[in-house]
């Protein structure tokens, strides 16, 4: 059993040492790096910069369970999927130097320019573009529930079945859904029907959608946490429970968060 945290919400962690420092000492066994952890904006060399982030984890005593791609896969334009294709190729070069084989892939944004009715297509579209590499390299892009275009597991189903292979796969994120809009029990029946697919979680707690949203430690909001982990351990998941709190305690609160977790798995 291995516990993770994404490098999110630490605004009392002021540097990625201190991050690795912290998780280490919480007691957690591997961590998922931003972008921005990566490949930060202005870099020329990030091949560079991930070996340096590298020897950091290792001396830590972590591993790496996600890379965040931050990409943007909604676009029908052969320009703009080649390009993010590309962009997708090198995070996962980066992936590799990192020993990750998960990268946390966005559905990514809507836009006039593709209707909603075409989002699986658009988003199949770059997917299937990035077997070739991510077949060959045996890496998963695991589709986040983020934002409001994949924030349905019924679209996430379809989207899966249109691109058909095992490297493709789905983050579950426990709250993003209810953040969406759904109701609590349509987002328990989306734990049980994604729970196949899920290759990487965010275990994530909290109250309300949209502009209501606030997020909690596990078990102070709403979300039927061990729902969603009766789902995942169903389906044989076997990655890291990753953990994500977007409350006011910045690293206190992932301390406490993992503290509730190892209660429930």
């Amino acid at each position: 059993m291995a516990y993770g945290l994404i490098h999110h919400n630490q605004p009392d962690l002021e540097s990625l040492e201190d991050f690795f420092e912290f998780a280490s000492e919480a007691g957690f066994d591997a961590v998922e790096l931003m972008p921005g952890d990566v490949w930060p904006k202005g870099e020329e060399n990030p091949e560079a910069h991930v070996s340096a982030v590298k020897k950091q984890v290792d001396a830590a005593g972590l591993k790496v369970c996600a890379v965040s791609a931050g990409n943007d896969f909604v676009y029908l334009d052969d320009d703009d999927v080649e390009r993010e294709v590309r962009r997708m190729e090198r995070i996962c070069g980066l992936a590799k130097i990192l020993d990750s084989s998960v990268i946390r892939t966005e559905g990514g944004r809507a836009k006039d320019e593709v209707p909603e009715e075409r989002h699986v297509e658009a988003m199949a579209k770059c997917l299937k573009r990035c077997l070739a590499f991510i077949e060959r390299d045996e890496i998963v892009l695991a589709v986040d529930n983020h934002g409001m275009v994949t924030n349905d597991a019924d679209l996430q189903l379809r989207l899966y079945k249109e691109v058909d292979s095992p490297f493709v796969a789905a983050t579950m994120d426990t709250m993003n859904y209810r953040w969406a809009g759904h109701d609590l029990e349509t987002v328990g029946r989306f734990y049980e029907t994604v729970a196949p697919y899920v290759r990487h979680v965010h275990i994530k707690d909290g109250t309300g959608s949209r502009g209501d949203y606030r997020g909690m430690a596990l078990g102070e909001g709403e979300i039927d946490i061990p729902r969603a982990i009766k789902a995942l351990v169903g389906a044989d998941y076997g990655g890291v429970w990753c953990i994500e709190y977007e409350g006011g305690e910045g690293s206190k609160g992932y301390a406490k968060c993992l503290s509730r977790l190892k209660t429930l798995v």
